[in-house]
């Protein structure tokens, strides 16, 4: 699509107002010519109120559209409005040459609940943030209360945080096999065997230096999670290892909640389901994505279904009784029958914790150019739609979402949760309530300030090999953490 603006420069809210409307379309920034027939023109002028006109042709039907909105506050604020008046005018011109309404309306952005959590913060009823989704935003009535269940369930959460707490992630960035949906960072295990143990060891270098300043901060930690990866690529004595320094290097004598991700099944065992146990941690993953064999091998994973089935039998016979366990709508080979009798297995189990994730293709990953191997948008949609019905019938409850870009259908990701086993950390994280810190490869540590309404993000490398080279820089950047927090130490 051809997009020509005047007066105004603001690429970034137009060009994710076009991915959400035109899927598959690029922007292009040359002259429109006769030939054309799929362009906008969008043009800003203010006085006292700013003045948005969209000129849009697809397929050779055009329309114009204007918005006009008032200009208030600060330049901070004017230029807020500037922005939301030209995203609003964009969606409106697409929506009238298209027809079609996204179930998220004109949102794009990763975290649609933080509206709906604000309004309620500030005093709002459900009722009345589910409304101001649906007539300010236009979110289909489905999207609007699912969001307003989970900002319900991020309120209460953020109501008991307190000043002197932060939470913590833990990264272990190894698998067995790389999935081909996957795109975060993770090192065959197979091919990295070498690395796993100086990785560790550099890990808990980066532990000890974390400890010691939160507790210097004087912080303690609300909610911990060890991801990946698959932290169960790790074996048991080093599971062990890990979560020994963790109790004794962190000041988690508050902690409310430990998850680790023990994610795929081939990397489960009793060895160390036991090692967990008896280190603390009460909250588990067993993820199995699908259990439709033909879907498995698709995706590269190497075991059966079955093999999913056995492995969260043997957690139960180990003492878990927190368990989390993910699907995926739109997998390559998959069908909405297949997906049916996954989520229907899945929920024969009686786990706490369902996540649902809508396919989200990335740039790093094996299925970005074989899009012949995957449903429908609409099939996916059918999937996703079928989990709003039965998760709900099944007494479960949704309480925290997000989404993300190249989304299939621009639907979502949403975890529920059977009645009072919400994942703390998961809301924390995704809503940015407290400062989250990141331990080892991969992770980014959020640095949260509330009251300035600001957030300072530190990427740890992505890699184990990067990560290892970089290990002074890490440890310096630990280091400084409490002076981060103690400013006037600084």
């Amino acid at each position: 699509m051809k997009l020509v603006f005047k007066g105004h420069d603001e690429r970034y809210v137009v060009e994710q107002g076009m991915l959400n409307l035109f899927p598959g379309e690029k922007p292009v920034y040359e002259p429109i010519g006769p030939e054309d027939d799929t362009w906008a023109v969008v043009t800003l002028e203010e006085d006292t109120r700013c003045h948005v006109t969209v000129e849009l042709s697809w397929q050779g039907k055009a329309i114009p559209y204007t918005v006009s909105v008032p200009l208030e506050g600060n330049e901070f604020q004017r230029e807020g409005q500037r922005r939301r008046a030209i995203g609003r005018c964009f969606f409106l011109a697409a929506q009238a040459v298209t027809g079609r309404t996204p179930p998220w309306g004109m949102l794009t952005g990763v975290r649609p609940v933080k509206l709906p959590t604000r309004s309620l913060l500030a005093g709002a009823s459900p009722e009345q943030a589910r409304k101001e989704m649906e007539e300010l935003y236009y979110v289909s009535p489905r999207r609007a209360s699912l969001a307003v269940d989970c900002a319900q369930a991020s309120a209460a959460v953020d109501r008991d945080l307190r000043d002197d707490q932060v939470s913590v992630y833990i990264g272990i960035p190894f698998c067995p096999t790389r999935c081909a949906y996957c795109s975060f960072v993770s090192a065959d295990v197979g091919r990295t065997l070498k690395l796993v143990e100086p990785y560790l060891d550099a890990l808990l270098r980066e532990l000890a230096v974390t400890g010691e300043s939160l507790r210097r901060a004087g912080k303690t930690v609300h909610s911990l999670y060890v991801g990946g990866g698959t932290p169960t690529t790790l074996s048991a004595s080093q599971l062990t290892r890990l979560l020994e320094a963790v109790r004794r290097d962190l000041p988690v004598e508050g902690c409310v909640e430990y998850t680790v991700e023990a994610g795929r099944p081939d990397t489960i065992d009793r060895d160390k389901l036991m090692a967990l146990r008896e280190a603390g941690i009460g909250r588990i993953s067993i993820n199995p994505q699908t259990l439709e064999d033909e879907v498995l091998r698709a995706i590269g994973r190497r075991h059966s279904a079955q093999d999913i089935l056995d492995a969260y039998a043997l957690a139960r016979e180990v003492g878990f009784d927190s368990i989390n366990m993910d699907l995926i709508a739109g997998l390559p080979r998959d069908s909405f029958e297949g997906f049916c009798r996954s989520l229907n297995g899945v929920l024969a189990l009686e786990p706490e914790n369902v996540t649902v994730h809508t396919l989200a293709l990335k740039k790093g990953s094996g299925l970005m150019n074989r899009p012949e191997l995957l449903p429908s948008g609409e099939e996916t949609a059918r999937m996703v739609e079928y989990s709003l019905e039965l998760l709900g019938g099944k007494g479960y409850r949704p309480y925290y979402l997000y989404r993300q870009k190249y989304m299939s259908g621009s639907l979502e990701n949403v975890g529920w949760c059977l009645s009072g086993q919400e994942s703390i950390y998961n809301i924390i994280m995704m809503e940015e309530l407290q400062t989250v810190v990141s331990i080892g490869g991969g992770g980014v540590t959020k640095l949260v300030d509330r009251a300035a309404g600001t957030i300072v993000r530190q990427p740890n490398p992505k890699y184990p090999h990067d990560y290892l080279a970089a290990l002074d820089r890490v440890l310096a950047q630990k280091e400084e953490l409490a002076a981060h927090f103690l400013p006037d130490q600084n």
